[in-house]
């Protein structure tokens, strides 16, 4: 599906999930070199951009929330930038971006001649609001982790694992989608400052400093789920030495039985066998013998 909006001379395309034939349709009528509408039929591409005398190519990627799986998935931007023309082409829908189309498809430009519009501008709004949508992604992201945090330290389960790694594979696919694009950023500034002649440098600037803050995010939330994995571990194994250790004073009290039973249980003659108290001897050895043992991890500290 595809959008056309055309206010003051400028155009701008929008198509979601375009098939080969209708991106043909939309590219073809410009002078585009073919190696970039190529790209825009090949799916994850890495970001980049392009620069040419009358328009810029650039390839840009932000997340989709998959609520199925969970995942953060790719919905690759394909861009389009000339003077007076603007293409974006996307994997997906974002709600963001159709509230800038339809904000311009209802204000009557034609008659608020005081607002200063260009095709670099709807670019500047648009890659804008998919930034402030990753901020928002981020301290959501931020939030689940806190929980998960008190999830350990109040009731660390086996469960919390996938609860865990599903963060930790989300944050890692946001650090690889987020960390090469700083380079496009610096480049989109520069190549689109010289394309409309400073007019867009203050506002690409911005979207930079942006980026900027949104990777810092990103890495301070790996550190965070690592901290939260490092100490669920570290509560696992703990319970799981308790445990052994419980086992091993029981076993101090079941493996002298054992012992002595397997010889009375042989057809031979051995001492005290028809004594009844021998039995309750045997049962205070070992009961003697495990609270020896449960003092010693008390007073070590190991229990």
């Amino acid at each position: 599906m595809s959008k056309k909006l055309k206010i003051r001379g400028i155009k701008w395309i929008d198509g979601v999930d375009l098939d080969k034939a209708e991106v043909y349709k939309v590219l073809n009528k410009y002078d585009f070199h073919e190696l970039d509408i190529d790209a825009c039929l090949e799916e994850n591409q890495t970001a980049r951009i392009d620069v040419y005398e009358d328009y810029v190519f650039i390839i840009l990627h932000f997340p989709r929330y998959n609520t199925n799986t969970k995942r953060y998935e790719l919905n690759e931007f394909n861009i389009f930038l000339g003077r007076d023309v603007l293409i974006t082409l996307r994997s997906f829908e974002v709600s963001r971006i159709d509230a800038i189309f339809q904000k311009y498809e209802k204000q009557d430009l034609e008659d608020n001649q005081n607002l200063k519009l260009t095709a670099g501008y709807i670019l500047y709004e648009v890659i804008q609001a998919m930034l402030e949508k990753m901020f928002t992604v981020t301290y959501r992201i931020r939030t689940d982790i806190r929980g998960l945090e008190s999830q350990v330290f109040d009731h660390a389960t086996e469960n919390l694992v996938k609860e865990i790694m599903i963060k930790k594979r989300n944050i890692v696919t946001l650090k690889h989608m987020f960390t090469p694009q700083t380079h496009v950023f610096t480049s989109m500034e520069n190549s689109i400052n010289t394309l409309y002649k400073g007019e867009m440098e203050v506002y690409f600037e911005d979207l930079e400093d942006k980026l900027g803050h949104i990777v810092n995010n990103i890495r301070v939330l790996e550190e965070y789920i690592e901290s939260v994995e490092d100490a669920f571990k570290t509560i696992i194994d703990i319970k799981t030495n308790t445990t052994i250790k419980l086992l091993t004073i029981f076993s101090a009290f079941i493996l002298p039985l054992t012992l002595i039973t397997s010889f009375y249980g042989m057809n031979i003659s051995l001492p005290y066998q028809s004594d009844s108290y021998l039995v309750y001897a045997m049962l205070t050895a070992c009961m003697a013998l495990m609270g020896l043992i449960l003092i010693y991890f008390k007073k070590s500290g190991k229990l």
